[in-house]
């Protein structure tokens, strides 16, 4: 991406892993892009096949277990393709676009299914949270970066706030078969909080078709596993400590399924993190009581849309709110660090 490019040049590594958001991606995090897949033969009938790049705005990181590895390095190259192409078409930051063809004229006719499920999906989850999880968020957001992003800050007013306001809810939008419109001029959408997670599902899908039943996907923290690691146990996943303090709040395993860890550590637009990229779309501002939310569900968009959507609500609000979902934990750390495990939240026990 052109913007990406722009960071890069006359930044230090630290302030372009910050402002990218590739600074507390949690387990996965890396310090290098290896150029070709890590090939490990472990036994006489599996191989492991690991690689980590620069992808969707962040490091991906990938591990695909197989007898074939040049099947599996197959498989690995046909998905970040397809991470690529996904991208390029739900990015509000790309120029070509389709959702940067809506934000800039209001209307988009000739949808690719692929946008439109996740636009129907986006709107699904505005319902069943109430309204705190919503896409049109983008005119907020944008006023945060536009005051805050540079060298020189200034922090956005109430009033600036309150009258972006006005732009911001999802029930504005009017999804039709083929064609997607904005029924209040200036909306837009950021589909931030929901795309990764799309986009990891549709990956791993691509895999198994491909006859890779034993992954692991990793994109800034919206991780899928399917099957088992190379030893036949479960996959482990440590939650990220949003204080980097060298210790894990929590640790769990996996075999099939997805988690989703969010919180307002990846990425900030002032050092108080008052200002960061979830916005409470009735207040106009971020949340400050909760500092991040792991979701484990059956697919990885819905635990990403739903790790943004309980940071807007209270600790407590975002685990009872979560205690009614089926299928569905949560682990929500308050500024405070107290934790607050959903019901059926598991810790592994290692």
């Amino acid at each position: 991406m052109k913007e990406m490019d722009d960071l890069r040049r006359g930044m230090d590594r630290r302030s372009f892993l910050k402002r990218s958001g590739l600074l507390g991606l949690g387990i996965a995090s890396a310090t290098a892009l290896p150029v070709a897949a890590e090939a490990v033969s472990f036994n006489k009938k599996m191989m492991k096949v690991s690689k980590t790049r620069l992808a969707m705005g962040s490091f991906v990181s990938m591990t695909l277990i197989h007898p074939s590895g040049d099947q599996a390095e197959e498989a690995m190259e046909a998905a970040f393709s397809e991470i690529d192409r996904l991208s390029g078409l739900l990015s509000r930051y790309d120029h070509a676009s389709a959702v940067y063809d809506l934000n800039t004229q209001g209307r988009l006719k000739d949808l690719a299914p692929e946008l439109t499920q996740v636009v129907a999906s986006s709107l699904y989850y505005h319902q069943i949270t109430g309204g705190c999880f919503d896409v049109t968020v983008k005119p907020v957001v944008d006023l945060f970066q536009e005051k805050l992003g540079g060298e020189k800050k200034v922090w956005p007013t109430e009033a600036e706030i309150k009258n972006l306001l006005k732009l911001v809810d999802a029930r504005n939008i009017e999804l039709r078969e083929r064609s997607l419109s904005f029924k209040t001029e200036g909306m837009g959408i950021t589909l931030d909080g929901i795309a990764v997670g799309f986009i990891v599902d549709r990956v791993s899908e691509l895999l198994m078709s491909r006859g890779i039943k034993n992954h692991l996907i990793n994109a800034s923290g919206d991780i899928r596993t399917r099957g088992s690691k190379e030893d036949g146990k479960p996959w482990t996943v440590a939650i990220q400590d949003p204080w980097k303090r060298k210790t894990y709040p929590d640790v769990v395993q996996m075999g099939d399924g997805a988690i989703s860890t969010s919180g307002n550590y990846e990425i900030y637009y002032d050092q108080e993190k008052m200002f960061h990229h979830i916005v409470n779309p009735k207040t106009g501002f971020s949340p400050d009581l909760t500092t991040s939310v792991s979701i484990r569900a059956s697919t990885t968009m819905e635990a990403d849309a739903l790790a943004t959507s309980v940071c807007v609500m209270t600790p407590s609000q975002g685990t009872e709110f979560v205690n009614g979902l089926s299928a569905c934990e949560s682990l929500v750390i308050g500024k405070d660090g107290t934790l607050w495990k959903s019901k059926g939240w598991k810790s592994a026990a290692i």
